[in-house]
């Protein structure tokens, strides 16, 4: 499929009722494997590039992401969606470039969010609807759009207050926004409380100890994202073979491998 067709592809898949689950790969391989699995679509996570790369989360550039971003949009026929944090800009125009640059590299949609590593808080409500209508305008190409996902990061950086959540999201919606994130969402009540007061199609990341992906399709979530939990636990399981290995010198760490049924999406 061309990026044209996958972005038309994705755009169509949120215009459906009914949820679909788009986990996050770290790279070819990952993407490749993912997709060989079965699922609609595939994201990537700000985290899993940075540890694939050897750094830790948000500090990854912008070269390095659009450049994965390319990666893996050619790896796989599914459309991309892509973690793109603030979009490297704290301008309106440094906004709208990075959105373009990937649109070029074959993403389907990209996202925008509303914290600021740099001050360490979440933006004024002004100033990240303003953002995200940049990123709107920039996303929404004449006859080729992505879809642009407004995040709201109150919920991870420890900010309960789900009122203050949905207003944020309610004006991101406004600013022009084809679908709305609040990772942290943890009960079928809040997520429910956040579709029926938004009113376009919502994300969920997929939570340890919350609902599950049918029990989110209930709720009227939309979209399911994995974020780095999957890049987390293929490197927690490296981790714990090695110590397995380097403490214990023993090797039931291969218990858990790659099937070859699996492998056979990598052309092995």
């Amino acid at each position: 499929m061309t990026p044209q067709q996958r972005r038309a592809r994705f755009l169509e898949r949120h215009a459906h009722e009914h949820v679909f689950i788009m986990p996050n790969p770290w790279d070819v391989g990952s993407a490749k494997l993912l997709a060989g699995a079965g699922f609609e679509a595939l994201a990537t996570t700000s985290a899993g590039l940075a540890w694939s790369l050897g750094k830790d989360d948000q500090q990854v550039t912008r070269d390095e992401l659009v450049a994965h971003t390319r990666l893996l949009a050619d790896a796989t026929d599914l459309p991309l969606n892509v973690d793109s944090e603030r979009c490297y800009a704290d301008d309106l125009a440094g906004i709208a470039e990075t959105v373009g640059l990937l649109h070029d590299a074959g993403a389907a949609g990209c996202s925008i969010e509303d914290y600021d590593p740099a001050t360490g808080s979440i933006d004024p409500i002004g100033l990240a609807s303003e953002r995200v209508a940049a990123a709107v305008t920039a996303a929404h190409v004449d006859g080729d759009p992505m879809v642009l996902t407004a995040r709201c990061e109150n919920l991870l950086y420890g900010i309960g207050d789900l009122e203050d959540t949905i207003e944020r999201l309610r004006a991101y919606r406004d600013a022009g926004a084809d679908c709305v994130y609040a990772p942290g969402l943890s009960t079928t009540e809040q997520i429910r409380a956040v579709v029926d007061a938004v009113g376009v199609p919502l994300n969920v990341l997929h939570w340890p100890g919350g609902p599950s992906v049918a029990e989110i399709g209930a709720a009227g979530g939309r979209r399911v994202s994995t974020g780095s939990a999957l890049a987390g636990t293929a490197y927690g399981a490296l981790m714990r073979g090695a110590r397995e290995l380097l403490d214990q010198g023993t090797g039931n760490y291969r218990d858990i491998s790659l099937s070859r049924a699996d492998r056979a999406a990598l052309g092995g």
